[in-house]
C-alpha cells in the first residue's frame, strides 16, 4: 500500500498524520471540481514540520491520500464529532468554506463503504497494530494526533484561531498529567494556546484514548500562521498553500520538540526503571 507510510520506532510515542496527504487516486481524480479544491484543506507541511519525531524514536503513521477521498479522522458511522456545528464528514462533499467538492453526484453509500474498506480500515489497522506493539514494550503509550488548519475559517470558528490547540476530549482521552505537561511545553514558547476549545480531539483521539488501558491520546491542531504564510483572506490557487520554509518554521518546531519530549517523559514515567 504505497499510500500508507508507517515508520516504526521503539519509543512509547506514536505520531499520527491523518491529513497531510494530497494524492488523489486516478479513478477518482476527475470526480472532483479540481485537484486544488480537493486538496486545499490538507494539513499542509505537517509531515515536514514533525520530521524530527523519528529522531526521538517515535513511530509515525501517515496517509498520502487527500482527506477529500476519505477522512480517517472521522467517525466511520457518520456521526458528527461536533453536533450542532459545521464540520466535514467521512467522505467530504464540500470544503471548509462550503464549496462543493464534486463536479457531479456525491459518493453513494456503496462508494463510501468501498473507500472505507480500501483506505480507512488499513490506516486504522496500522494504528491498532502499532499501539499493540508498543504496549507490549511499555506500560504507557502516547498517541499524538498532529493537525493544522488555516488561522481564519469563519464557517468553523469565529475570529482568529490560537496558535496551539490541544484536544483531549475534556481529559477523557488522556491522563490530566499529560495535558498539563503538554500545556507547560506550549506556554514556555512564544505562541498562544488553548485546551479543548473549538478543537477537542477528532475520532482518532476519542476512539483510541484509553488511559486506564495505558493508551493516552492527545490532538494538536496548529494554526498555520505559526509556521507558514497564512493569508487572512479566502485562499486562491495563487496564494494557497504557501511554501514550507524551514527557517520560518523553526520557532514552532522548537516548541513542538518540547511538546513531544514532554509526551515521552510522561509515557516513560509510567514504566519501571
Amino acid at each position: 500500500m504505497d499510500w500508507l507510510e508507517v515508520h516504526r520506532g521503539d519509543a512509547p510515542l506514536i505520531v499520527s498524520l491523518p491529513h497531510t496527504g494530497f494524492d488523489l487516486p486516478p479513478e477518482l481524480a476527475d470526480a472532483f471540481v479540481s485537484p486544488w479544491l480537493a486538496t486545499r484543506d490538507a494539513d499542509w507541511w505537517i509531515d515536514r514540520l514533525y520530521d524530527f519525531a523519528r529522531d526521538l524514536g517515535a513511530t509515525t503513521i501517515r496517509t498520502r491520500l487527500s482527506r477529500s477521498v476519505i477522512d480517517v479522522n472521522r467517525d466511520p458511522s457518520g456521526a458528527s464529532l461536533y453536533p450542532g456545528q459545521f464540520t466535514t464528514g467521512l467522505c467530504p462533499t464540500e470544503t471548509f468554506d462550503g464549496e462543493a467538492l464534486y463536479a457531479g453526484a456525491s459518493p453513494t453509500a456503496a462508494e463510501i463503504a468501498h473507500r472505507r474498506t480500501v483506505w480507512f480500515d488499513p490506516y486504522h489497522a496500522a494504528l491498532t497494530d502499532e499501539i499493540d506493539r508498543l504496549r507490549g514494550q511499555h506500560k504507557r503509550v502516547v498517541l499524538y494526533d498532529a493537525h493544522s488548519i488555516r488561522s481564519v475559517v469563519p464557517s468553523l470558528f469565529e475570529g482568529v484561531l490560537p496558535n496551539l490547540n490541544i484536544g483531549t476530549n475534556g481529559d477523557v482521552s488522556c491522563d490530566p498529567d499529560l495535558t498539563r505537561a503538554v500545556e507547560a511545553a506550549c506556554d514556555a514558547g512564544p505562541f498562544s494556546r488553548v485546551t479543548n476549545g473549538r478543537f477537542r480531539g477528532g475520532w482518532i483521539t476519542r476512539h483510541y484514548g484509553e488511559p486506564d488501558e495505558g493508551v493516552h491520546a492527545i490532538q494538536m491542531e496548529l494554526a498555520c500562521r505559526g509556521y507558514m504564510d497564512d493569508p487572512a483572506e479566502a485562499p486562491t490557487s495563487a496564494t494557497w498553500p504557501s511554501p514550507y520554509r524551514l527557517e520560518q518554521a523553526a520557532p514552532m518546531r522548537a516548541v513542538l520538540t518540547d511538546v513531544l519530549t514532554a509526551c515521552l517523559t510522561f509515557a516513560r514515567a509510567g514504566s519501571p526503571s
